[in-house]
């Protein structure tokens, strides 16, 4: 009755199921492994907004690297902003998703060295991003700010791989090592972005916090995989008993296009 199994047809449907399962069930692993990452950022990220201020000093220092549990959190700096060594980062988007800039402006603090503040987002002057545009001036004097504390920002992070090249005082990444670079001083590992105090009227738009990562949506896709999963060799049944009931039906019927008997005689 089930010898159409050995068919190249059924053989070939048969190694494609048995294939189907594991794959799916790994999938359904592996969202489960992208659901517990996400989880685990998003606590860090919580935990970090949630931390009282420090001063920036205690958590960044030349050539440190900023860590997972050191990013978004919230540090306050006071200094004097350097507008002449302010420079523009390139292909900056804002909220609504305009193309833009985001203003790095040198904090220098008390102790002389430098820390990178992110004042924001402004709007491209025109098509052409070739001259440095207008930005709006910081407060003169000493300041205190307030902000979140990121790492720097690399080529193999971003994917970007051209950094030269680029128009006067306008760069692509916002990286501490460059910057001490260019700036010849000693810079804080990382860059701040700022989020106090409020902005004045033209000043540069803050930037948003941290969006939560959606880590119950690979739990969800995780079910989905092991549902499919389930759902194979059960397809696979049912596909067997359609054939064998139509295999059976053929049978009854008897060969397809045989002669009617004939009446008998009287």
């Amino acid at each position: 009755m089930y010898r159409f199994l050995l068919s190249r047809q059924w053989v070939t449907i048969t190694l494609v199921a048995l294939l189907l399962i594991p794959t799916m069930i790994w999938l359904g692993f592996w969202q489960m492994e992208r659901h517990d990452q996400r989880s685990a950022r998003n606590r860090l990220v919580a935990e970090a907004l949630d931390a009282e201020p420090v001063p920036v000093q205690r958590l960044a220092s030349p050539g440190h690297a900023v860590t997972r549990e050191e990013r978004y959190r919230t540090v306050t700096a006071t200094g004097r902003f350097d507008t002449d060594a302010e420079v523009v980062v390139r292909r900056r988007t804002n909220s609504d998703d305009e193309v833009g800039y985001h203003v790095l402006t040198p904090l220098v603090l008390r102790d002389g060295r430098i820390l990178l503040v992110n004042r924001g987002w402004i709007p491209s002057d025109g098509p052409s991003q070739t001259v440095f545009p207008d930005v709006p001036p910081p407060p003169s004097g000493e300041v205190t700010i307030t902000g979140r504390l990121m790492p720097d920002e690399t080529t193999e992070a971003s994917g970007i791989k051209n950094l030269q090249g680029l128009p006067d005082r306008q760069i692509m990444l916002i990286n501490s090592e460059l910057e001490a670079r260019r700036l010849g001083a000693e810079v804080l590992g990382g860059h701040v972005v700022q989020t106090a105090p409020e902005p004045r009227d033209g000043s540069p738009q803050l930037l948003g916090g941290p969006g939560e990562e959606n880590a119950a949506l690979n739990y969800a896709y995780a079910l989905q995989w092991w549902l499919f999963a389930a759902a194979v060799p059960v397809g696979w049944v049912v596909l067997v008993r359609r054939e064998t009931r139509e295999r059976a039906a053929r049978s009854a019927a008897g060969p397809a296009g045989a002669p009617e008997s004939e009446p008998a005689s009287v």
